[in-house]
């Protein structure tokens, strides 16, 4: 277990045991006796945190993250986990063996402590390291991406303990950056003790550099560690795993691959699926009598797309044109398309077509939030022309999803704008959290179901 890990286990901890502990201070400062139930509550409120929190991200990289982003994590978190303990009480009946004002405060002031704790530790180390001058002087190899990077968390981050003394680099010729010499004058700038680790950040294509280089440095104390330039390699969003201490780079993955992502995305579909299904149901009824009443063929239109993994699936839609287009070429609907009905215009229009897909989210193979799919024909033309195009197949497809409500839905008259929504859907399978899928749904309900693009 690394030092990163060790330091994200004392922040659940101490979230977890701050959590319970406001609670019970609350109760004693208002004579409010700490009963079983308080307990249970504290537990409950405060796991429910934790976890929601590890599905946010907040103990993600949580050295070098801002605090401001760090604060809005915990809010998320936590605003959500009281909101599910009190939707629980409602449902059990049990908000009357509960103190309101006990309740209201803990709600209040739990955020507050878990942010300050952190302010408190960052502001002590940032002192201490500057009035001890105790910092930890690191030497960087390679005036790579992964190399300037690095240099900019350090220097971001003074409370972790460390300073750049500068680069080793043989090609680097700018003054942007504290050089401390060519590779060929790494011995001597070591056996000078001038700094205590030093980082190689070459490409992965510099095998042998980075073997002589680490032959070299076995002759030396300094704490030495390989940060490889994953930028050469487009390996940005790759994820490093560890299998009985063997390290893995996850190179095309996603956080919705763990069991318990997949748990919690499921749930989420299952409540809000049949939660809007029963409010939208009289809304059903009209589309369908409209749809029925304007023009001839079958109310639902049944279309084969690409679901996860690839396998092929029927999506349900109401059926908006007069054709119904299900083979190997299959025509995108464009403005003023001769094939759309009036009804069917006003559904496309306002994305009322789609709503029957809440059927296949109930049934698994789709999702409410996730990359929109194509018809299958669409998929076997885009694979071989925009790179990673499958890679949006790792996931469930979605009713809505990121690049829909940033404006890239509708006709795809160019291959740009293809590249530009398989980059937006990349981008929410990389950066999937619960957080995330309720930021599209609120954004779809406020701009989502109008949009000029959808014809």
């Amino acid at each position: 277990m690394n030092y990163s890990t060790n330091i994200s286990m004392l922040q659940r901890f101490l979230d977890l045991s701050l959590s319970i502990t406001a609670l019970i201070l609350i109760a004693h400062v208002y004579g409010i006796p700490f009963s079983t139930s308080y307990l249970i509550l504290g537990v409950l409120g405060s796991g429910l945190f934790v976890l929601l929190s590890e599905l946010f991200g907040l103990y993600k990289n949580s050295q070098t993250s801002t605090l401001i982003s760090i604060a809005s994590l915990i809010f998320n978190g936590w605003v959500v986990a009281w909101f599910i303990l009190i939707v629980l009480m409602f449902l059990l009946k049990e908000s009357e063996n509960f103190s309101r004002v006990v309740l209201t405060l803990w709600g209040l002031t739990v955020p507050f402590f878990l942010i300050s704790y952190r302010w408190l530790i960052r502001v002590s180390l940032r002192q201490y390291f500057y009035q001890s001058a105790n910092y930890k002087m690191v030497a960087i190899i390679g005036v790579t991406r992964s190399g300037r990077e690095l240099a900019k968390v350090i220097n971001d981050n003074p409370w972790l303990g460390y300073k750049v003394a500068g680069f080793f680099d043989d090609e680097y010729k700018g003054n942007e950056f504290q050089m401390l010499g060519e590779l060929k004058d790494l011995e001597q700038a070591c056996n000078k003790n001038s700094f205590a680790e030093i980082y190689i950040c070459l490409p992965l294509k510099a095998e042998s550099e980075i073997q002589q280089l680490l032959n070299l440095l076995s002759n030396s104390t300094l704490v030495v560690k390989f940060i490889p330039d994953l930028f050469s390699f487009d390996l940005l969003q790759a994820r490093w795993t560890d299998l009985k201490g063997l390290p893995v780079i996850s190179v095309y993955d996603s956080p919705l691959n763990s069991n318990l992502a997949k748990i919690i995305k499921r749930l989420e579909d299952i409540i809000l699926s049949v939660c809007i299904l029963v409010l939208i149901s009289p809304i059903l009824v009209v589309l369908a009598l409209g749809v029925k009443l304007t023009s001839q063929g079958p109310i639902i239109f049944k279309q084969k797309r690409y679901g996860i993994n690839g396998k092929e699936i029927n999506i349900y839609k109401f059926r908006s044109m007069i054709s119904q287009d299900n083979g190997d070429v299959i025509l995108q609907a464009t403005q003023n398309d001769a094939r759309v009905t009036r009804f069917g215009a006003f559904m496309r229009k306002t994305s009322l077509d789609e709503l029957p897909q809440f059927i296949n989210v109930l049934q698994g193979k789709m999702s409410i939030v996730g990359p929109r799919p194509h018809a299958s024909a669409h998929n076997e033309h885009y694979r071989k022309i925009v790179p990673k195009y499958m890679q949006r197949h790792s996931v469930k497809p979605g009713i809505t999803g990121w690049a829909q409500v940033n404006g890239w839905r509708g006709e795809t008259k160019t291959l740009d704008k293809m590249e530009k929504r398989i980059e937006f859907d990349l981008y929410y399978i990389n950066n999937w959290s619960l957080l995330m899928d309720l930021k599209i749904i609120f954004l779809t309900l406020v701009k989502g179901f109008f949009d000029k693009n959808a014809y």
